[in-house]
């Protein structure tokens, strides 16, 4: 799961953020479901790599334990932390939050020339 606020997007540890499957990926690039794991690796789709990427801004910690109360732990370390970027936005002004999210974009990513 990814969660936006303001210019943030922040992403559970375990999560994965991709718009297609590794398998679907594989598929379409080598025409062989099978070599998904190559297709995953190739695709940087887990919260490490994206934050390595620039992508997602922060990595939400994930709670071991009973599935309610992880839940529970999630909800309220993502309260938490969404009340303190909402002050920090109060600080500053459209054109700021703008230009903000404008950087953030255009230093987005990683590519190389060939």
């Amino acid at each position: 799961m990814a969660i936006g606020v303001a210019n943030q997007v922040w992403m559970l540890e375990n999560a994965i953020y991709s718009i297609l499957s590794p398998e679907g990926y594989s598929t379409i690039l080598w025409k062989d479901s099978s070599k998904y794991k190559e297709a995953a690796e190739k695709m940087k789709l887990t919260a490490k790599d994206l934050y390595e990427l620039k992508v997602i801004d922060k990595i939400i910690k994930e709670p071991k334990g009973e599935q309610e109360e992880s839940f529970a732990k999630i909800v309220k370390s993502l309260r938490k932390e969404i009340t303190s970027q909402i002050k920090q936005l109060k600080n500053l002004t459209q054109e700021e939050i703008v230009q903000n999210r404008y950087e953030k974009f255009r230093n987005m990513g990683e590519y190389k020339e060939v």
